[in-house]
């Protein structure tokens, strides 16, 4: 079966929010990627809002068909919000005001009270719960026991061994099957605890074949990448290219 694709619109904010005017707008960015075969639309709503608003959530519940997938921290104001928009899925992500994207996975484990509470309030409003972590045994079966219904390995280590030409030849091809390898084994891990698997951070139309290739992981969330590209292509084409590179 081949996994879905959620694609990340936040960068479309990002240009708007440059100038803080009312165009790219997201509204339209994410009709026409469902138009073009999207299964789900994703955002990070951040804490400073560097990009996608609060008011965007808003009019994207209104606007998307498909599925919405909102990406943020587990404090008591993005819990609030989430209860009052009802998007389809939350996805609970680290978040540190000073990065220039998300580093790596949340730290379970580290925070169990915290994500314990935020897991239990989205779910007793309907919504589904996602925890964006590394590809560590540990941290998935804390996922587990907090009550998370999915987990998205992050797959940043994997997406910066292959940005090199590098990394089709000796060590740097050894490193970068070694990461992979570590993704099937989580994703197999996450699927026998009862856990969907998902994926995402990094990947592009070049990399994501061999994740694709994991039955296991059945969603991907892509942003960066097929914002890139739809400044050649246009986004529709972007899209529907990215959904070509996943059907394996």
């Amino acid at each position: 079966m081949t996994a879905k694709l959620n694609v990340n619109i936040d960068h479309v904010a990002t240009i708007r929010e440059a100038r803080k005017t009312i165009e790219p707008s997201i509204i339209t960015a994410a009709v026409i990627c469902e138009q073009a075969g999207a299964d789900g639309i994703t955002v990070h709503l951040r804490g400073d809002r560097r990009h996608i608003q609060d008011r965007d959530i808003e009019l994207l519940r209104d606007v998307v068909t498909t599925y919405l997938n909102v990406e943020m921290a587990a404090t008591d104001e993005m819990v609030a919000i989430a209860l009052q928009t009802k998007p389809d899925a939350v996805s609970l992500v680290p978040e540190s005001p000073n990065e220039i994207t998300t580093e790596g996975g949340l730290d379970v484990i580290g925070n169990i009270e915290t994500v314990s509470s935020a897991v239990e309030k989205l779910k007793e409003a309907g919504i589904f719960v996602s925890i964006f972590i590394d590809p560590d045994t540990s941290q998935i079966d804390a996922a587990k026991r907090v009550g998370a219904q999915q987990i998205e390995l992050c797959t940043a280590e994997y997406a910066e061994l292959t940005l090199s030409s590098r990394a089709a030849h000796g060590e740097g091809a050894q490193k970068a099957a070694a990461a992979v390898s570590r993704i099937a084994a989580a994703a197999v891990h996450a699927q026998s605890l009862g856990l969907i698997a998902a994926a995402g951070h990094g990947l592009t139309y070049r990399n994501v074949g061999a994740l694709a290739a994991i039955p296991e992981i059945t969603e991907f969330n892509i942003g960066h990448n097929i914002i890139s590209r739809s400044v050649f292509v246009g986004l529709n084409q972007a899209v529907k290219e990215m959904i070509e590179a996943i059907q394996i």
